[in-house]
């Protein structure tokens, strides 16, 4: 078959012609047009951040930014990019960045920065893809350090001179010499620089890149004070984040949910310890019984400490589980002020794992190599669906997470140096900070005194927090802390405490609860597994619906391992079905629960009757606080039964036998309620054990280990990969996706029209030593682990047939 004449791409005649985006071809960005916006993009940064904490002493640190960020692409003139952005255009190959470096030499020279200007604006260039050396594990998986790529054996000339194009065989210049004249002269009427002029000896373009990168690695090689590498790494998140919302064209939102006078819009008057929240100035630690308003007091603390801070700070809402996420963000969603136009505020929430996924597919650009069977504008579209649903992590200024999220922007480099610097000039409320195991509790408390640093503020919510506890938070922060304590009797008494001898599992305790059931009494029934709490489940479900007939919800099951739509779902209809009581409630309203220790935070949930197995006494508390939660029961207290463990999973044998003999203890001392005072006595007589002891040691190694290793930013541009790495595997978390809902994740993460933010709904919630008991692998396309368990929505996630008889 006869063909036509090879042909190369169109030629550029003009600035006008240089593409910046590979976005689909009907809206392909111009390069002068997306340096504009990256660079008007630092401005509301600045505004939110301001000059908070370390930022105070570094006037340079915002005109850099700006200069960075004019830069950043610059070197996307080159012909290389620009036929690979065309509509089916080969890889280059090369990184644009790196071209970008000779451009801020050139700027650097025009306008007279200084050298530690022209070096910093050249760093935060060359690093807002990728790490710029190499970190001493290899990385698992990530993409190559910028050091690797270009060395001793790089022909300089033949990436960014001139080289052979593959289809028509010619010489093609990199950069036409008058593209170049335009596009100095442009940048350097945007910085009011007059044009360098140039002689016969200048080096090329291709030699300024390579000397310059090579200054950068000799400059960044070697270990740098920690105050130098912290500001050289905020410096690359307000870079990169300034990247990102220019690249979605989406903006940081300045509408706060939360008024300043939130605490005298309360439709009551305000307790006692909600006002003396709003009054400390600076951290806060406020221990107040469940059901007594902690959460407003949170709110009305960070409402009062937003007048007293720079900027347009940002308000972060941290809970223990993932599973508590969806509740408190809707709450707040419901409570909160709405932006004008809108009907409900909007708080921002991604779950980890798509999180994780969307910050790293966010940062790729258009030099990587794609897969040239594919139709081009599909891989397009998802890079820019990925960028426009990362930026939700970062446009709230209310916004809910786990500490992973959080303490995820120590590890720094370009994928998570945004998350880093949106914790500046912020606003952290710890809600049950008394849930975590002392290594967690210890690395928050390392982020504590990183926040200080920041010009953040935090304050820890507890019903229970221990003494060792509070000693810890104090000595970790330069600042003092303001220890505040619900007044005795915030709260009635509210249970009869019984410790009951049988497991809850016994065949007398199950008769037992059939019989609450029977009587119309509404029962929560706490396991500390799963599995077990799924087996308890399926003995009372029909107890429960013969004890309430015809009503649509008589049983319901909350645990962790449901995906994350339908356990919102579940949530909803525990809320609906069992609020807290109001003061003319009948007495019996019916209904069982079943749950684990995902209903211990955030659900405002009230029930007539308890059962729950014996737990470290923090959860114990808090499984009481969804009992006759605000003491309006018309019987008074009522009945609340511990029930003994075989095996104490998933807590330490010692917080679990701590606990078991503060209780037994209190009981043998004459306590019949479980009351504010019992509560804080059996905190007492639990941390003050050699577990307590060893509890607190190992808190605070935990705390300077992860200051060592991950907060001191040694090495501010290797490659931390390794520690996103090790984080994860210390937190022990991970989502999973089940087999059957492959297809539809992969629609919404990589199709056309999908939805990150939807897909995150499938995905359920394990501990990384549970991948094998569920049968997972990994999808490295979809990079997420797949499960092979049996699932329904009732029941949630078990593990496959075979897997659940040898266990």
């Amino acid at each position: 078959m006869a063909t036509g004449p090879v042909t190369g791409p169109p030629r550029r005649t003009s600035l006008s012609d240089l593409r910046a985006k590979s976005t689909p071809a009907h809206d392909r960005e111009r390069l002068t047009t997306h340096s504009r916006t990256v660079h008007a993009a630092v401005g509301p940064i600045q505004d939110r951040v301001g000059n908070a904490g370390i930022l105070a002493d570094a006037p340079a640190f915002w005109p850099r930014i700006r200069r960075a960020a004019l830069l950043h692409d610059a070197g996307k003139i080159a012909e290389g990019f620009q036929r690979q952005v065309d509509i089916a255009g080969l890889p280059w190959g090369e990184r644009h960045e790196v071209l970008s470096l000779a451009y801020v030499d050139l700027l650097a020279e025009a306008a007279g920065w200084s050298e530690e200007d022209r070096l910093i604006v050249a760093t935060l260039v060359a690093t807002h893809h990728r790490a710029l050396l190499s970190g001493d594990g290899g990385g698992h998986g990530s993409k190559p350090a910028l050091s690797r790529q270009y060395n001793k054996e790089t022909d300089w000339n033949e990436a960014f001179g001139t080289s052979s194009d593959v289809r028509t065989g010619e010489t093609v210049p990199q950069v036409p010499r008058f593209l170049h004249r335009e596009w100095l002269a442009w940048l350097c009427g945007y910085l009011a620089a007059d044009p360098p002029t140039t002689t016969p000896g200048d080096p090329p373009l291709a030699h300024r890149a390579r000397n310059m990168l090579e200054e950068l690695l000799n400059v960044w090689r070697q270990p740098v004070k920690p105050h130098q590498g912290l500001l050289a790494v905020l410096a690359q998140g307000a870079l990169t984040l300034a990247d990102r919302s220019g690249s979605a064209h989406v903006p940081l939102q300045t509408h706060m949910p939360l008024a300043y006078d939130y605490l005298a819009r309360l439709p009551y008057e305000p307790h006692a310890h909600q006002r003396r929240a709003a009054e400390s100035s600076g951290h806060l630690v406020l221990v107040a019984p469940t059901g007594s308003g902690k959460t407003e007091a949170g709110l009305a603390w960070a409402a009062a400490q937003m007048a007293r801070m720079p900027g347009l700070p940002r308000v972060v809402w941290t809970l223990p589980y993932r599973a508590s996420l969806n509740a408190i963000r809707r709450r707040f969603a419901e409570s909160l002020i709405p932006a004008p136009g809108e009907r409900s505020a909007d708080i921002g929430l991604l779950h980890g794992t798509v999180a994780q996924t969307l910050l790293a597919e966010a940062l790729e650009d258009d030099c990587a190599a794609g897969d040239l069977d594919t139709e081009p504008t599909a891989d397009q579209a998802r890079k820019a669906r990925a960028q426009a649903s990362a930026m939700r992590l970062f446009t709230h200024r209310l916004r809910v997470a786990t500490p992973h999220q959080l303490l995820s922007g120590a590890i720094a480099g370009p994928t998570y140096s945004s998350v880093l610097l949106e914790q500046a000039n912020a606003l952290f409320v710890l809600d049950e900070l008394h849930a975590y195991e002392p290594d967690t509790f210890g690395r928050l408390c390392a982020a504590m005194r990183l926040w200080e640093r920041l010009g953040s503020r935090f304050a820890v919510l507890s019903a229970t927090l221990a003494h060792p506890m509070v000693e810890i938070i104090e000595e970790s922060v330069e600042q003092p802390v303001t220890v505040h304590r619900a007044p005795a009797g915030t709260s009635p008494a509210r249970h009869c405490l019984v410790l009951d001898q049988r497991p809850l599992g016994a065949p007398e305790s199950v008769e037992g609860l059939r019989g609450q059931l029977r009587e119309g009494h509404s029962v929560l029934v706490v396991a500390n597994t799963v599995a077990r709490a799924q087996d308890l489940f399926e003995q009372l479900d029909q107890d429960a619906r013969e004890a309430n007939p015809g009503h649509p919800s008589p049983a319901l099951l909350l645990h962790s391992r449901f995906k994350n739509g339908d356990r919102d779902a579940i949530e909803k209809t525990l809320l609906r079905r069992h609020p807290e009581r109001r003061e003319r409630d009948s007495a019996r309203r019916g209904g069982l629960v079943v749950a684990t220790q995902v209903v211990e935070v955030s659900l405002q949930l009230d029930f007539d009757r308890g059962a729950v197995e014996c737990a470290p006494v923090e959860a114990i508390a808090q499984r009481a606080g969804r009992v006759n939660r605000r003491g309006l029961h018309p019987e008074g207290p009522v009945d609340f039964r511990v029930h003994p463990v075989e095996k104490p999973n998933p807590y330490p044998q010692g917080a679990m036998d701590a606990s078991w003999e503060a209780l037994r203890s209190l009981v043998a001392d004459g306590a019949t309620t479980l009351s504010e005072q019992d509560i804080d006595e059996l905190l007492r007589r639990a941390y003050d054990t050699t577990w307590g002891q060893e509890w607190a040691q190992e808190a605070r190694r935990q705390r300077d280990e992860f200051t060592a290793s991950f907060l001191t930013f040694h090495d501010p541009f290797h490659d931390r990969s390794e520690f996103a790495h090790a984080l994860t595997k210390a937190f022990d978390s991970v989502e999973v996706l089940h087999h059957e809902d492959k297809a539809a994740y992969q629609a919404l993460t990589r199709g056309k029209s999908g939805d990150a933010l939807l897909a995150s709904r499938l995905l359920i919630p394990l501990r990384l030593g549970q991948l094998t008991t569920f049968a997972c692998t990994y999808d490295p396309y979809l990079k997420v682990h797949i499960s092979q368990g049996v699932y329904d929505n009732v029941l949630g996630l078990r593990p496959p047939a075979s897997q659940e008889t040898i266990l």
